[in-house]
């Protein structure tokens, strides 16, 4: 019986697991091309910083910037935003959109990149897409460079290894050490892997 119910646990810890974070292979996107440089973990933050293009909120005095790299079609994505909203105060979060799990994931991470007030649109796009509405609107035309942008993210996300959304890149305010997570957390789990304290 205990094997039993320690076997139940483990399927439930799994199903757990899975459900914190869309996949390329869950959503049968195709699959990428081979990855460029990999990105090292320690070098995560500076490579991002470099040449990741997105929309930052919060504190955008603090020293402490965490980077998202989220599909716009992704729940997983709109709970993590929902859950960095209280931590907004105290962290600078940089949102890049990458394309990966349909044809909404690019016009939508643009819109939302390009509009006038990125953090009250991916607000309405977040709400939207969690009542189950697909998102906002957005169109198929789209300006070369934010397309780039967003390819460039998306490739980003490979060279980081990551295979699935969201994926959180931060330094750990406690340690120092740069620290990377994929899935979405509620607010408490995202302010303890940021080091923010319980």
């Amino acid at each position: 019986m205990q094997r039993r119910n320690f076997s139940l646990s483990l399927i439930a810890t799994s199903l757990t697991l899975a459900l914190a974070a869309c996949s390329k292979e869950e959503k049968g996107a195709s699959p990428a091309a081979p990855a460029a440089t990999p990105i090292a973990p320690g070098q995560a933050l500076d490579v991002l910083a470099r040449e990741g293009k997105g929309f930052t909120v919060g504190a955008l005095m603090s020293a402490h910037t965490v980077y998202v790299l989220f599909d716009p079609q992704c729940p997983h994505c709109a709970h993590l935003w929902q859950a960095s909203i209280p931590l907004q105060s105290k962290v600078k979060f940089i949102w890049l959109p990458v394309a990966i799990l349909n044809a909404k994931s690019l016009p939508q991470g643009a819109a939302i990149m390009t509009a006038a007030n990125p953090a009250e649109t991916m607000n309405n796009h977040e709400r939207e897409l969690l009542a189950n509405g697909g998102g906002i609107g957005a169109s198929a035309s789209i300006a070369p460079e934010v397309e780039a942008a967003i390819k460039t993210n998306t490739a980003l996300l490979d060279r980081l290894g990551a295979t699935s959304v969201p994926f959180v890149v931060a330094k750990h305010q406690g340690s120092g050490q740069v620290v990377t997570r994929a899935g979405s957390m509620g607010t408490e789990a995202l302010a303890q892997f940021l080091g923010m304290g319980a």
